[in-house]
């Protein structure tokens, strides 16, 4: 089937805002997937990846008009611990690509359907909560070098941006800006952020305007926040860095690394997208444990120029 060809991001976002997908590790659960691995739904890219392609194909017909892969805590490193060489990690990323694009084009065909390509922090490598603290203890240059390889067999799969998420400082902020440069793909910039602040303690002012005059960053924002932070992130995101907002945050609840289990109550309401688009977002949709029918009630709230 021949890809439907797609208007630069870029001027997308200028005619109006888009739906993002929800949360792809909720949806692969609700599928009976088993998550408890330290790949995470990473795993599934070798052993089942017809499970992610089923959930791509779940927010397809909910509404996304973006699709974020599953290589989040997809790294060569990763793949290494078991026992998978470079070429085997090379493929399964770019696999992670070619998944979100076949149920983009089986689900919807004819329909300018977006694929972005995940790339996690570092933290999420160690699958030990760290995405959610930062100050890793290494230098911009040493992050530079860990996310290089993987942005670079992500981009040879052909996406349409590459989702640099859940970022939780400014050091990684700036090692994968310097690994994305002259990669030839757009890129958003996403931060996890805490009130308004990111997970690393600065202020997010400065964070987002990292991203300030550089071309290649289509847009700033915050995932995997609360949806009471977002609201906040987003005007300060659009203030900071003259550019569309990403704004994606999680159910509400709480992720509990030792346990590894969600505590809380859900508080994503799809109503709060008139109120982050008129501050700015343009990318708007969901993270953690928010799935298919939330996306399917934002797609339907969000305003349409």
């Amino acid at each position: 089937m021949t890809p439907v060809p797609t208007t630069p991001l870029a001027d997308a976002l200028e005619r109006g805002p888009l739906v993002l997908d929800g949360g792809l590790s909720n949806q692969l659960a609700a599928q009976g997937c088993d998550l408890s691995d330290a790949l995470w739904s990473a795993r599934l890219l070798a052993d089942d990846p017809g499970q992610i392609e089923q959930a791509h194909a779940a927010y397809v017909r909910a509404g996304a008009q973006v699709l974020i892969t599953s290589s989040y805590q997809a790294t060569f490193e990763g793949f290494a611990r078991r026992g998978l060489g470079r070429a085997g990690a090379a493929a399964l990323l770019r696999r992670s690509v070619e998944l979100a694009r076949g149920a983009a084009e089986r689900e919807a065909p004819g329909k300018e359907i977006r694929v972005a390509a995940s790339v996690g922090p570092y933290g999420a490598f160690l699958a030990d909560g760290s995405e959610y603290r930062g100050r890793y203890g290494l230098s911009v240059a040493e992050l530079e070098r860990f996310h290089r390889p993987r942005i670079e067999a992500l981009v040879e799969a052909g996406p349409d941006v590459l989702a640099l998420e859940t970022v939780p400082d400014v050091d990684e902020a700036e090692a994968l800006l310097r690994a994305v440069a002259g990669c030839g793909v757009p890129v958003w910039l996403s931060y996890s952020a805490e009130g308004e602040y990111t997970r690393a303690g600065q202020p997010l002012r400065e964070a987002f305007a990292t991203a300030a005059g550089n071309d290649q960053v289509v847009a700033v924002g915050v995932n995997c926040c609360t949806p009471a932070d977002a609201g906040r992130a987003v005007r300060l995101a659009a203030e900071a860095a003259r550019k569309p907002v990403v704004v994606y945050p999680n159910s509400g609840e709480q992720w509990d690394a030792a346990a590894r289990s969600w505590t809380g109550r859900p508080a994503f309401a799809p109503g709060r997208v008139t109120e982050w688009y008129e501050a700015g977002a343009r990318l708007i949709g969901g993270c953690c444990r928010v799935g298919p029918a939330e996306i399917a009630s934002l797609a339907r709230a969000l305003p349409r120029p």
